[in-house]
């Protein structure tokens, strides 16, 4: 399985954003799991391609030509795409993955798991969605989802399709039972 993983490229504030991402990397490795992800050596980004590597896995980068131009590449990576753009960038992610993970980020993060579960919604995309909710990262964004539901703007059915979790075996569970959400009803 492809395991497209969204998060920082920055460390953050935490050191349990370090310890959490070497453990998705630990996980995608010993179960043969190909990691995509931006491509970068920096941050939360650089040590979970350096955790999966080091365990035996294959981790695979897309990275725009101006990114890689800032000498921000991961150049160990078991391979590497070049593309001209972020949008082109969030494609080939979206493409290659057949699970979608965000760990800990900033804006960049935020932007491509909220496309990822947009596609989702629209039929675009058939692949789980996770948010790796580790000390309650993502809760905000569970309430944004929630109040969206209130307020009428998603269903809540296409809402519990998305999990915010950081257990691992709720992950597997998860993708072994996933049903893509319903097409988009429009009123």
């Amino acid at each position: 399985m492809k395991v497209t993983v969204y998060l920082g490229a920055n460390m953050g504030d935490n050191p349990s954003f370090k310890k959490a991402t070497i453990a998705l990397g630990q996980w995608i490795a010993k179960n043969g799991h190909t990691l995509v992800y931006g491509g970068s050596k920096m941050g939360l980004m650089g040590v979970l391609g350096d955790t999966v590597l080091e365990n035996g896995g294959q981790a695979h980068g897309i990275m725009p030509q101006f990114l890689k131009d800032r000498e921000i590449a991961y150049e160990g990576l078991t391979s590497m795409t070049i593309v001209e753009t972020m949008a082109e960038r969030k494609t080939a992610m979206l493409e290659q993955g057949d699970l979608f993970i965000a760990l800990p980020g900033g804006l960049g993060t935020l932007e491509e798991i909220s496309e990822a579960i947009a596609a989702a919604r629209v039929g675009k995309l058939d692949k789980p969605c996770v948010f790796f909710n580790l000390n309650g990262y993502y809760d905000a964004m569970k309430t944004m989802l929630d109040t969206m539901v209130t307020h009428d703007f998603l269903e809540a059915e296409t809402a519990a399709k998305f999990l915010f979790t950081d257990d691992f075996s709720e992950i597997e569970a998860f993708v072994q039972s996933y049903e893509p959400p319903q097409l988009r009803r429009y009123r």
